[in-house]
């Protein structure tokens, strides 16, 4: 689709400009304020769903999912998403199209978003979100080898997540500037009005300088 193309149809939004998506306006670290402020949705949106988890009473049938792990990770979802920016130098507008994805493919396979999947769904949103939306991406071994998952793995979990998606990889403008305008509001101390649910897993087994593109493995 390429990046530029889409960014002209929504470079006048306010929204799109606040929140680091073209001249990127930066955190205390340099970073794109788009991604602390996805983290800090996907971090509110698990404690949501693991709350309701620990008080119903029904089963969940989301261990069976090639994106649950056994284990948190050591990695923080913050953390996570800055590896994966720092390293695959993907567009910030991304963030916010694999948000979407992930959106998609929760709403379609009932998946309940946990600590235990998260980091999978992440690696692979932002991946395939690269893919379609950037000029110029890397393949699979190399965002394997960002987030801590084998090839192969990598490559499964990206065939399962379009499926669940049904291929829908096309954002509309409308849609990105709803999605901007739900992180502005966030941001501004607003109500969220509808978490993601779900389940996940990584932990962090590389203990090399993270200024290496070293495998932070995911828990099986």
């Amino acid at each position: 689709m390429g990046s530029l193309a889409f960014e002209k149809e929504i470079i006048g939004s306010f929204d799109y400009i606040s929140l680091g998506l073209k001249d990127p306006i930066k955190d205390y670290i340099g970073k794109p304020r788009v991604l602390s402020l996805v983290s800090t949705f996907l971090e509110r949106s698990i404690q949501t769903c693991e709350r309701n988890l620990e008080t119903s009473l029904a089963k969940d049938d989301d261990v069976s999912s090639i994106f649950h792990g056994l284990r948190a990770p050591s990695l923080t979802i913050q953390q996570y998403i800055d590896r994966i920016f720092k390293y695959s130098c993907c567009s910030p507008s991304c963030f916010i199209i694999a948000h979407i994805y992930v959106d998609r493919f929760i709403q379609r396979t009932n998946l309940r978003l946990t600590s235990l999947n998260v980091h999978r769904l992440l690696i692979t949103s932002v991946m395939v979100a690269a893919k379609f939306m950037d000029d110029a991406f890397f393949d699979n071994a190399f965002y394997a080898r960002v987030g801590g998952v084998s090839t192969a793995e990598l490559n499964k979990l990206e065939m399962k997540f379009l499926f669940g998606v049904d291929f829908r990889l096309h954002v509309n403008v409308q849609t990105f500037r709803k999605y901007c305008s739900l992180l502005k509001k966030q941001a501004n101390g607003g109500i969220i009005e509808r978490p993601l649910i779900h389940s996940y897993s990584i932990e962090e087994s590389c203990t090399k300088n993270d200024d290496s593109v070293c495998p932070h493995s995911v828990s099986r």
